[in-house]
């Protein structure tokens, strides 16, 4: 385990309160964000770079051949979708990458208090087989984790929680 210490951060509940406050704030300036469905995402149809060319031609056509726009089609709100999605994609990908930093700093951080408490409940596993004073109690405890082995078993190490 010669990675047991990869990160050694600590956070004041100042810096808490700042983050979780900037983080209301952004959902204040964005409050029509939306949530979609893993089918909603699936379904609805997807606008990726190769179709940016595209998109630049249908705005330039709508506009100086709007006698081929669909009625059921409002320009004002196409141009209000594509302004908007401009601005989204300026920070969009900044958010994606503070998230996934987030994440993988919870992962790690959680696999070295997981790797710690291994370590203890291996330890007091071996002092409750020597009959430690107090060992068996803490034993007992910690292996109702680790249903399915029997009393006298080796008890299996876990590789995740």
């Amino acid at each position: 385990m010669s990675n047991d210490n990869r990160i050694s951060a600590v956070l004041s509940d100042e810096d808490v309160a700042t983050v979780q406050g900037a983080l209301t704030a952004i959902r204040g300036v964005l409050p029509f964000l939306v949530t979609l469905s893993v089918q909603e995402r699936r379904e609805l149809p997807k606008m990726g770079p190769k179709s940016i060319g595209f998109d630049e031609k249908c705005t330039t056509y709508m506009g100086n051949r709007a006698e081929f726009v669909p009625g059921f089609v409002e320009l004002a709100e196409v141009q209000k979708d594509r302004t908007l999605r401009a601005q989204l994609l300026r920070f969009a990908a900044e958010l994606q990458t503070l998230a996934t930093s987030v994440d993988d700093t919870v992962q790690l951080v959680s696999s070295e208090v997981w790797m710690a408490d291994l370590a203890y409940y291996q330890s007091v596993r071996e002092a409750a087989h020597r009959s430690r004073a107090g060992a068996q109690d803490i034993y007992d405890d910690l292996r109702q984790r680790f249903p399915g082995t029997r009393a006298g078993q080796a008890t299996p190490e876990p590789a995740a929680a």
